[in-house]
Order: C-alpha cells, then structure tokens, then sequence
C-alpha cells in the first residue's frame, strides 16, 4: 500500500469512527473540502503534515492517534 492510500484509508475510518461527514470535517478543521475530498480519492501522491495536523484538530485527536493504525506498519507500506 503507498503511504498517500494508508492516510486515505485512516482518515475514511476515522470519519466513520466520529460519524463524521466530509463537509463536518471541513467545518471544523478549516481544511477544504476539495482537499479532504482529494486526500479521500488519492489525487494527491502526497500530503502534507500541516494538512493532517488540521484535520486531527477537526477530529478532536492528536497526531500520533492518526498514525497509531497498523496501516502505517513498514511491512504494510510500499518503499
């Protein structure tokens, strides 16, 4: 899995886990909706950490909380 597939998957369970929409997101993370949208579909082939410290405040949970998931095990990502 490549790392830009492992943040969209994270943040989809996060967003479920919070029965939060993406527009809930957006209003309370100040991230734009396109960009959460974007990070969701993996248009981007990276994201900044500036973008996902943002979306952790909209999701009322630290940074190491978004990367405490076994998706962001070495074995499970591409090089």
């Amino acid at each position: 899995m490549k790392l830009n597939q492992a943040v969209s998957a994270r943040l989809t369970e996060l967003l479920t886990e919070k029965g939060m929409t993406q527009y809930q997101l957006f209003m309370k993370s100040g991230v734009p909706k396109s960009t959460i949208g974007n990070i969701v579909n993996c248009s981007y082939p990276s994201v900044k950490l500036r973008i996902i410290h943002e979306l952790c405040q909209g999701l009322d949970i630290g940074i190491g909380a978004f990367f405490a998931s076994p998706l962001f095990d070495e074995n499970n990502l591409e090089p």
